[in-house]
């Protein structure tokens, strides 16, 4: 029977190889940096020991060429390091346009999860392999930290801010998935699994859902009415939503920002903090405590359909597509 220890978790993503890559580059600086200053600590102990006849009087003198090389080559070595790990910090900052979006609510002590094509799922991600996957997180409480080790990913998941990250699996299985920051009395329980699915596995697993994320998000807007406000037949009450999410709003005092999900989720549990230019006071109220993390991410979906961002059933992988 084959053993089944390993020093290090299976590589289960595009980024798996380019980490482990940087960090063995790392290690081995580090192994030979060591060894070398330990051997010349033992020979300066073996050389100048008590009783040996060596000088041992001050020596004035200087290398400048030494001194130049043992400086600019560490010098060297280093900024290349960080190149290095900077371009794959920026490549994991920056998921692709026609990446598969989830969306990620963690509570104490649970990872809830929900598909735009209306999958709802607890301490399981199912995702298709080949294809890139965005999580745009939040969580209800405390921070937590989403970690699958397969995927060599780990991203903080804060309350009262989205945070997104994202993977692309390349091999089918089950993969662990952990909190990564201590989160409470049961943190060490928050754990799942992520199980990757060949794409036509998945499309069928998608269509077993009913209603989509962005069709719930509806229902919360009518529910709590509002379109009474944010409507062409409410006569500029409000600035009008179809079309707005993810282009530059100007807003009272000269400032331009993002209609982002964070600008979203802000005007809807503090509407004053940042108002839309040519609306003065707005008297919409706070929705905070009415609403949990789950409706507002909803809401959110719901939004970006007004302006054709949201996920659809068809912008999942079918059974005939190949990875992009």
């Amino acid at each position: 029977m084959p053993s089944q220890f390993r020093f290090f978790p299976e590589q289960a993503s595009t980024f798996a190889s380019r980490i482990d890559l940087l960090y063995f580059v790392l290690l081995a600086i580090t192994v030979v940096m060591s060894v070398l200053i330990f051997v010349m600590i033992l020979f300066f102990m073996i050389r100048y020991r008590r009783g040996s006849k060596v000088i041992r009087g001050p020596q004035v003198g200087s290398n400048l060429r030494l001194e130049l090389l043992w400086s600019i080559i560490p010098l060297v070595i280093m900024m290349g390091i960080f190149a290095w790990g900077a371009d794959i910090y920026f490549d994991r900052s920056y998921p692709p346009a026609a990446a598969l979006d989830v969306y990620v609510v963690g509570k104490q002590w649970m990872w809830k999860l929900q598909h735009p094509q209306g999958k709802r799922e607890i301490n399981e991600l199912h995702v298709p392999r080949g294809y890139p996957v965005r999580l745009t997180m939040i969580s209800q409480d405390v921070i937590h930290s989403f970690y699958v080790p397969a995927f060599r990913m780990k991203q903080d998941v804060l309350p009262g801010r989205y945070t997104t990250t994202w993977f692309e699996a390349t091999k089918t299985g089950e993969f662990h998935l952990f909190c990564a920051e201590y989160c409470g009395t049961d943190h060490s329980r928050m754990k799942g699994r992520v199980i990757v699915m060949e794409p036509a596995e998945y499309q069928a697993w998608l269509q077993s859902s009913t209603g989509t994320f962005a069709s719930r998000g509806e229902q919360v807007f009518n529910d709590f009415r509002c379109g009474s406000c944010h409507s062409p037949e409410a006569g500029n009450r409000a600035p009008l939503l179809t079309g707005a999410f993810g282009r530059p709003v100007a807003l009272v005092g000269g400032q331009t920002i993002t209609f982002d999900e964070n600008y979203a989720r802000e005007s809807i549990l503090h509407p004053q903090a940042k108002i839309v230019a040519g609306f003065g006071e707005t008297a919409m109220p706070t929705f905070e405590g009415q609403l949990d993390e789950e409706q507002i991410l909803a809401l959110i979906d719901y939004l970006k359909s007004l302006s054709g961002q949201a996920a659809s059933p068809s912008a999942a992988p079918s059974a005939g597509s190949s990875a992009p």
